[in-house]
């Protein structure tokens, strides 16, 4: 309080004035999110330019440079978005999802690497329907199970079962394409949002059970390619064919352990040089960082990925809502699922399944969703942190 003749005004203690300070920080959105977003970005850059840089002509980079700025202008617009507008729009954002899952089926479709799942607009420029799709299903889900019943703190069997239905259609549509391992992230985050959406204990063991069916199903149908089938047995022997299936997962465990503690250095890589190694600036990026930044820069790589997911799990945590809660842990399932598969496949842990490494593997379609789901994030940690 202070006196200034007969006029008293209170002054904010400095701890107030902190607090306000520390909000406005976190309007634009959550640093936690966006430094360890913008150094993956900036690695992915330096590693897709090593990966390209002995290719005449190419413009690979900078079509990658664009695609992350794109991404993020799409981050900070999405991050200010007010999550009760946002969710006003979720079923148109659904059924856009799903239009494009359908257009790949029809002529306007194109395949590339075996997979029918890319539209193709002319002058090289194509995007992937489906990694836009996450970000609509991950929103469709919270919609669906962020809004229990009155009486209910958690969703029933109704929103779980119209959660799986929700899901059921693109992960159908994707399966056609086909891409069984985007079609596995579909499943893995429907899992992970109902999971952290409070549902009960007994879809565990249903979901459970469902998969070991699935799988027993797909094994008796002989639903499984040759080609599918042949990447299982280089998994359990990746001695048993090093030129043919074996091929990719060899050089990528080469490139990596040649890389040593520190590395070759940046644009020093003989194995990525040489492209011993295909596809090395997008599924298998990870081959440049291990053996040009060595397991020192590998592991940095991992760190700021495991920091912008303990934030994201952080936000899933203190969200007032449910519906902020699903969000946020429906987009940590979607990150960490790619991340594990794509740095598994590349160590041969895990068998090729096809999944760019978030923010770093090239890839407009996968940069932009990835960095738009970041966006997410921002705007439930502001919703989070901003007072009411």
């Amino acid at each position: 309080m202070t006196t200034l003749g007969p006029l008293s005004v209170r002054l904010p203690s400095r701890r107030a004035t902190r607090r306000r300070s520390w909000a406005r920080l976190a309007v634009f959105p959550a640093w936690g999110l966006v430094l360890p977003a913008a150094a993956l970005s900036a690695i992915g850059l330096l590693l897709v330019w090593s990966a390209t840089r002995n290719d005449p002509g190419s413009t690979l980079l900078q079509r990658q440079a664009l695609s992350v700025g794109i991404g993020f202008a799409l981050l900070w617009a999405v991050s200010r978005i007010d999550l009760r507008m946002l969710r006003a729009y979720v079923p148109v954002l659904y059924l856009l999802g799903l239009a494009g899952l359908i257009a790949v089926l029809t002529p306007l479709g194109r395949t590339v690497n075996g997979s029918h799942a890319w539209i193709v607009l002319g002058d090289g420029l194509q995007f992937q329907p489906s990694e836009f799709a996450k970000a609509a299903t991950v929103l469709a889900l919270a919609t669906a199970l962020g809004e229990p019943r009155d009486g209910e703190r958690r969703p029933g069997a109704g929103a779980v079962l119209l959660a799986l239905g929700l899901a059921a259609l693109p992960v159908g549509l994707i399966a056609l394409q086909p891409d069984y391992g985007t079609a596995l992230v579909f499943l893995v985050l429907t899992t992970g949002t109902i999971v952290v959406s409070g549902a009960p204990k007994r879809w565990f063991a249903a979901f459970a059970a469902a998969g070991a069916a699935g799988v027993l199903l797909v094994w008796r149908l002989d639903l499984i390619r040759p080609y599918q089938l042949q990447r299982l047995m280089v998994l359990a022997d990746p001695d048993a064919d090093p030129m043919g299936m074996g091929y990719n997962a060899t050089q990528a465990r080469i490139a990596i352990g040649s890389g040593g503690l520190l590395g070759k250095g940046l644009f020093h890589g003989e194995q990525t040089a040489g492209h011993f190694v295909p596809e090395q600036h997008t599924d298998f990026i990870f081959t440049v960082a291990g053996e040009e930044l060595g397991f020192v820069g590998a592991a940095c790589v991992i760190l700021l990925m495991l920091a912008l997911l303990w934030r994201g799990l952080w936000i899933a945590a203190k969200s007032p809502t449910p519906f902020g809660t699903a969000v946020a842990g429906g987009v940590v399932c979607w990150l960490a699922f790619q991340t594990f598969v794509n740095i598994g496949m590349t160590m041969g842990l895990l068998p090729v399944a096809g999944l760019p490494l978030p923010f770093v593997s090239y890839g407009g379609s996968a940069t932009i969703s990835s960095l738009a789901a970041v966006g997410l994030l921002a705007a439930v940690n502001r919703r989070t942190r901003t007072p009411a």
